[in-house]
């Protein structure tokens, strides 16, 4: 029984460090990104860009599913109330649902937003290499992040790794189940180890690109609120 009792003990103390080593992660995101993130557009501060991060499409691969339409809204939201001057959609173009980046760009210019304030990466396949992107390719030193507030945590403290003056602007989830809030909250402690993990080893983007700056969209005369 002694041995047994050992056995235990040991499995209960590696339980609790892995616990602890797993959970790290989620409390630096926690602290790198207090106070940095707006529930909604009116208490959003302005910047230059907006950033929106991308997301599986509807079968058939031409409409956003209640995730990115809901980031997108709050996008053009930002937009017409001068919160910010340009979009970057930033995405898969040949994701396993279909190119996001069309998707989010045809969604945007039915919501008012003008096309030529969009500027699209189709290569920002995931989180990180999204926020690395847009520092090094194009040129975004400050941002508002747009995303559920669930996954904002994790997208401010990588782009603000990188160099952005970040601060997210939490988007709605209408018609999203519970089940699938839940899932994703989840999804978001092994994600945080994930992120950790890669800023440790500065993993480069999967796709290198050459610099093309969105000043020119950024840097536009913003609309007037409400337009």
């Amino acid at each position: 029984m002694s041995g047994r009792r050992r056995v235990f003990r040991l499995a209960l103390w590696l339980g609790l460090v892995f616990a602890v080593l797993l959970l790290i992660p989620t409390g630096w995101m926690a602290v790198r990104s207090a106070g940095r993130i707006a529930d909604t557009v009116d208490a959003a501060p302005t910047a230059p860009v907006v950033i929106v991060f991308g997301a599986q499409l509807e079968a058939g691969g031409t409409r956003p599913r209640p995730f990115l339409a809901g980031r997108l809204d709050v996008a053009a939201e930002l937009v017409a109330k001068g919160k910010a001057r340009a979009v970057l959609i930033t995405g898969d173009a040949n994701g396993s649902s279909g190119d996001e980046i069309a998707a989010m760009r045809a969604w945007l210019t039915g919501k008012g937003v003008d096309a030529s304030r969009i500027v699209a990466d189709p290569h920002g396949l995931d989180t990180y290499d999204s926020c690395r992107r847009a520092r090094e390719v194009y040129g975004v030193t400050k941002a508002l992040l747009v995303s559920q507030s669930l996954h904002l945590p994790r997208a401010v403290t990588l782009c603000r790794h990188f160099g952005i003056d970040a601060r997210g602007v939490a988007a709605r989830c209408d018609g999203c189940r519970s089940r699938t809030l839940f899932l994703n909250r989840v999804r978001e402690i092994p994600a945080g180890v994930k992120m950790l993990w890669e800023i440790l080893r500065d993993r480069p983007p999967a796709v290198r690109s050459e610099p093309d700056p969105i000043s020119a969209a950024a840097d536009a005369r913003p609309p007037r609120p409400g337009r």
